[in-house]
């Protein structure tokens, strides 16, 4: 293989003023030094209100509140031939909802992606958890500057150990020395300096150490606290410089603005340097401990300053074992103490100065340079032995991306006289369960779907059977559809759920619309005009979801009529309303919880706003359908069904288990029926996952079905599968068998020659 030769950085760039633009700078600078066959390059985020004149490194801009800028540059790394990108992340330079952007762009990549996490949240909020979940499953490989940042993703976000690499922050390779010369020529000849730097903002703590300056002064009266550091351009834009006024009129009023000295500059590295050299103690003062990551913090103890610290997570491992000093948040006292004791105490500040930069030397910027390409170069090994070696059958989810062939020897091994069982021990008929509409209807899904195709059939006589049930449930004294019963055809029940009503609809609808047989259809549409109505009364949001895809199937048939539209219209008024109501930024969805066929939801208001020709309707369903994947992928980038043990839990990250057929299935006609709304490859990538999910690319790492007679587990319980192969579990396999078919067929043609139905199943 050859070896390791384009590299490219997303993040920010010099000239930005932030952190991460420093950061990626130094690390493209030293990476692309570490070669004279490196070719490294930066894609620049940029603030939509500011200009730079980035240099030559700089290959490409992306306006971070632009998706479309996202895409391009996702076109041009894939065009380029880049071997490895390594992605900067930072909450706040990427746009969009916890920055969630930069997903188009990684979701389009075709080399490796290494992460670096500047920021570990331990507690984040929801929409954060999901953007950062996404990222850790596009990437090969996240790497965290601390071991914290370590603990915090093997505790907080479910990452693998070995996905996890830990690489200290860089450095400069500067010399150890004495700070006598740089403070004479700076200005500061003979007296003893304290320093912070960095961009002013109130999360520093400035207020700290300018509150304990007089204590300081008290033992060391010529001592002087400089402050360097332009402040954040983002504080700029909202306050101006009040803050920094702020903290002078404090100075002033306990009388010590002599002795502390504002400079307002965005300094360049030499010049930064030559301020940490001349300082006798560097202070970082944070107000919080949920602080990954310091630069300043490590460039001064890089240069074999005596550190005094607040407590904060980087800190805390840097500073151990006497390297430096930690004192809690906002203890003024403290710090003035310490701060004080050093300036005065030679022989303890030196000892810690030469005890950090001893420790600090595999630090240097060269040494992280060739930390980060050992784990590019493994990335990408990894990526392309999985390209070129010879696998093992038995090990590939589908080989060479084909889905098996439509089998239905189990489906009619469920079927007796009646109609389709609701439940198997194993893979034999549990006749003590009986029957429901519920499966019946989505038998007749089945059958509608696989007759109107070419390939796998089903008689015209099971078609009918499946439509007899249907029929013979109607209740019309209620208006209402029975569901379940008993094995001796004795109904349970009056009328069964608002839920199994909406279902039978469908089915209906899609019978209307699809079915071979004139005279079948002409029946589904009378029966479907007679038990529509009553759904405007209904409260169940699946339920009206259901209904919608009948109507839409109707429509797309081009069988609509006022009645239809109007009915489409309020249904789909009704999920806009409660997705409105309950939608906030970190839950994205139609109800306080998660619960069944969920992505049913936003597949009835895509295929609704396309036949409406409502863009409304249309973002909703593709809106809450991008936020549901999320919560159903895990962290290694399989899919993971909606647990039933979470039904019930409000505003909660979904439980792991129960898993079930249903939820995939949905999940792959609603990426389908996205696919027809933007026709972005997302969606394609997002069902082949969830199918994937049945043929064993799931928590358990075990196939819930038999392709060779096309029966399928009911789902995984935490320790194994549920080996009931019942109606709901197949006719799921099927439906979703079929619908994955069809997006391979559209995978090898273009996209206008082979267009799946609005509808979708």
């Amino acid at each position: 293989m050859k070896q390791l030769r384009r590299i490219a950085f997303i993040g920010n760039s010099l000239p930005r003023r932030c952190g991460i633009a420093t950061f990626t700078t130094d690390l493209q600078t030293a990476v692309n030094g570490s070669r004279p066959d490196i070719l490294s390059g930066i894609i620049a985020m940029n603030d939509s209100v500011s200009h730079y004149a980035y240099p030559s490194s700089v290959l490409l801009t992306v306006n971070d509140m632009t998706v479309k800028e996202y895409i391009d540059a996702a076109a041009f790394l894939n065009s380029q031939h880049f071997d490895v990108v390594s992605l900067q992340h930072e909450f706040g330079i990427f746009g969009g909802d916890a920055g969630e952007h930069v997903l188009a762009l990684l979701s389009r990549l075709r080399m490796p992606i290494v992460t670096t996490f500047h920021t570990v949240l331990a507690r984040p909020k929801t929409a954060q958890r999901i953007v950062m979940s996404q990222i850790i499953a596009l990437s090969s490989k996240v790497v965290v500057m601390a071991e914290k940042g370590r603990e915090l993703l093997l505790s907080v976000y479910d990452v693998p150990l070995e996905k996890i690499e830990v690489i200290p922050h860089g450095i400069p390779d500067a010399a150890f020395v004495e700070p006598d010369k740089t403070k004479a020529e700076l200005g500061f000849a003979g007296q003893p300096v304290i320093l912070t730097f960095g961009l002013l903002s109130p999360n520093k703590g400035i207020e700290v150490m300018i509150d304990a300056m007089p204590h300081i002064l008290e033992k060391s009266p010529d001592a002087v606290y400089v402050v360097l550091g332009a402040t954040h351009p983002n504080l700029v834009r909202e306050q101006g410089e009040e803050y920094r006024a702020n903290l002078q009129s404090r100075a002033r009023e306990l009388g010590i603005d002599g002795s502390v000295i504002f400079l307002d500059q965005f300094v360049d590295q030499a010049t930064l340097l030559k301020f940490i050299s001349m300082c006798d103690v560097y202070v970082t003062p944070y107000l919080t401990e949920a602080q990954m990551t310091s630069g300043t913090l490590a460039y001064s103890y890089g240069l074999g300053k005596a550190v005094v610290s607040t407590p904060y997570w980087h800190a805390q491992e840097l500073l151990a074992d006497g390297r430096g000093v930690l004192v809690p948040f906002g203890a003024v006292d403290a710090i003035g103490q310490e701060v004080a004791d050093l300036l005065t105490d030679d022989t303890r500040r030196n000892a810690m100065r030469r005890r950090a930069y001893s420790s600090s030397r595999s630090m240097t910027w060269a040494m992280t340079a060739q930390r980060y390409l050992v784990v590019f170069q493994s990335v990408r090994q990894r990526q392309h032995l999985k390209l070129v070696a010879s696998r093992d059958p038995k090990d590939d989810f589908m080989p060479n991306n084909n889905p098996p062939e439509i089998q239905t020897g189990h489906f009619l091994s469920m079927c007796d006289d009646t109609g389709l069982f609701q439940h198997a021990i194993h893979a034999v008929p549990d006749r003590a369960h009986g029957y429901c509409v519920d499966d019946n209807a989505r038998a007749l899904l089945v059958a509608c779907t696989l007759n109107a195709s070419p390939g796998a059939s089903l008689s015209q006589a099971l078609t009918s059977r499946f439509a007899a049930f249907i029929q013979h449930a109607w209740n019309p004294d209620r208006s209402r559809f029975r569901n379940f019963m008993s094995f001796d055809r004795r109904w349970l029940e009056e009328s069964g759920s608002e839920d199994s009503h909406g279902r039978t609809l469908w089915a209906l609808g899609v019978c209307a619309a699809r079915d071979t047989d004139p005279a079948r259809r002409e029946w589904a549409a009378i029966l479907f005009a007679r038990a529509l109505p009553i759904v405007e009364r209904f409260s169940s949001p699946r339920a009206c979801a259901f209904t919608l895809l009948g109507l839409g199937a109707i429509t797309a048939a081009g069988r609509a009529h006022p009645d239809i539209m109007r009915m489409q219209k309020l249904l789909a008024s009704k999920l806009q309303s409660i997705f409105m109501a309950v939608n906030t930024a970190d839950w994205v969805w139609f109800e306080e919880g998660l619960s069944y066929d969920n992505a049913r939801l936003c597949q009835a208001m895509i295929v609704t706003g396309l036949a409406l020709k409502d863009d409304e309707y249309v973002e909703t369903g593709l809106k809450s359908l991008r936020w549901l994947t999320t919560m159903q992928t895990t962290s290694t980038g399989n899919f993971r069904p909606v647990g039933s043990e979470s039904f019930g839990d409000q505003r909660q990250k979904p439980k792991p288990f129960d898993q079930q057929p249903l939820e995939a299935a949905a999940m792959i006609s609603a990426c389908a029926a996205a696919f027809q709304a933007d026709a972005e490859p997302q969606w394609d990538t997002e069902a082949m996952r969830a199918f994937n999910w049945f043929m064993g690319k799931n928590d358990l790492g075990v196939a819930l079905v038999d392709a060779a007679i096309g029966s399928c587990c009911d789902g995984l319980h935490p320790d194994r599968r549920n080996e009931n192969r019942g109606g709901e579990s197949v006719v799921s396999y099927l439906l979703a068998l079929f619908e994955i078919r069809q997006i391979a067929l559209r995978g090898e043609t273009s996209i206008n020659e082979v267009r799946l139905p609005a509808y979708s199943i």
